[in-house]
């Protein structure tokens, strides 16, 4: 009995149970920066965690059997595993096959605490764990990006929010067409972060934050208290159009909204809304990442976020973000 619930069919050590040898496991200076990077983006995968690392110790197989010890081995200095394989990922035929995403747990978030690594407003949006993982790729290949470019430098959302002495969500009014009415409804972006970009010596600040679909998102919707894209673009058009961020944020740099969806016909669509919507200015932009649609499927790493174009409402051009 204890080896079918340790071990496949196989023999093989079950990926989604995680089974101690009692192996004492302390966290080194490798470990705490995988801890900090899952708790700044969301949960990651073990190729995200390695380009993370790599500047510390290039042997990726080395990685992944470290890993692996932080998700089985149970005798921690912080009463328990360091990290999780959240369940989702191995509700695929072909999981065996994946690479592995891990999340933190108890030991490791009491870890980054103790190294006084633990911020509160790293913590983003709620939501279904496919979505919150689908954010996750998204700042972490920009934050990865950077490392390739000396002129650029990631700021991450506790950064921002802590200098500002605010949280992520935002009351923001805006008119409800069906209604005609104001309305006060709460703005909550998927992620926040910022770039600095470096240049003859003097340093340039733009900022950004994240709406992932994954098409799950209507929109249009019959009540205005659901999140749609209409909601969310008139939102956009009071916070980011009417400048509500420079006091909620406290910045004096431009804000720009990347708007992320699965596949071409649905970016389309949303583009063709907000353009649809009087006011709208080319601060919202647009592009599509197929490998988060209906099947999961963990991703890669995407630097062509970073060094590819996004489509723009409000202008004929595209627009590179690691342009200053």
């Amino acid at each position: 009995m204890d080896d079918q619930r340790t071990h496949d069919t196989l023999h093989r050590r079950r990926r989604d149970r995680p089974q101690s040898t009692d192996k004492r496991v302390t966290p080194q200076d490798r470990d705490l920066l995988w801890f900090q990077k899952i708790h700044e983006h969301g949960p990651l995968s073990s190729t995200y965690l390695h380009a993370f690392s790599r500047h510390i110790a290039r042997n990726e197989k080395r990685a992944r059997d470290r890993l692996t010890d932080l998700f089985n081995e149970s005798r921690t200095p912080h009463g328990g595993a360091y990290l999780g394989r959240p369940w989702q990922q191995f509700q695929t035929f072909d999981a065996r096959y994946q690479d592995l995403v891990y999340d933190l747990t108890d030991a490791s978030e009491a870890a980054l605490r103790e190294h006084c690594l633990w911020h509160d407003s790293s913590r983003g949006h709620t939501g279904p764990w496919t979505h919150r993982y689908m954010v996750a790729c998204i700042t972490a290949s920009i934050e990865l990006a950077t490392f390739d470019d000396p002129t650029l430098v990631y700021i991450p959302q506790h950064v921002i929010l802590e200098r500002a002495g605010a949280s992520l969500r935002y009351p923001v009014p805006c008119l409800n067409p069906p209604t005609g009415k104001t309305e006060v409804k709460d703005l909550i972006p998927d992620a926040l972060f910022g770039l600095e970009y470096q240049k003859d010596g003097k340093s340039y600040y733009r900022f950004f934050v994240v709406e992932a679909d994954r098409g799950t998102e209507p929109s249009r919707t019959q009540t205005f208290n659901r999140k749609s894209h209409l909601r969310n673009f008139l939102q956009y058009r009071e916070y980011v159009g009417r400048g509500l961020y420079r006091d909620h944020l406290k910045l004096t740099a431009p804000l720009l909204v990347l708007n992320v969806t699965t596949n071409e016909r649905a970016m389309a669509n949303m583009m063709r809304l907000a353009q649809s919507l009087s006011g709208q200015g080319n601060y919202l932009l647009f592009r599509t990442a197929e490998q988060f649609g209906r099947y999961f499927k963990p991703s890669k790493t995407m630097p062509e976020l970073m060094d590819e174009p996004w489509a723009r409402t409000g202008s004929s051009t595209s627009f590179l973000i690691d342009q200053p």
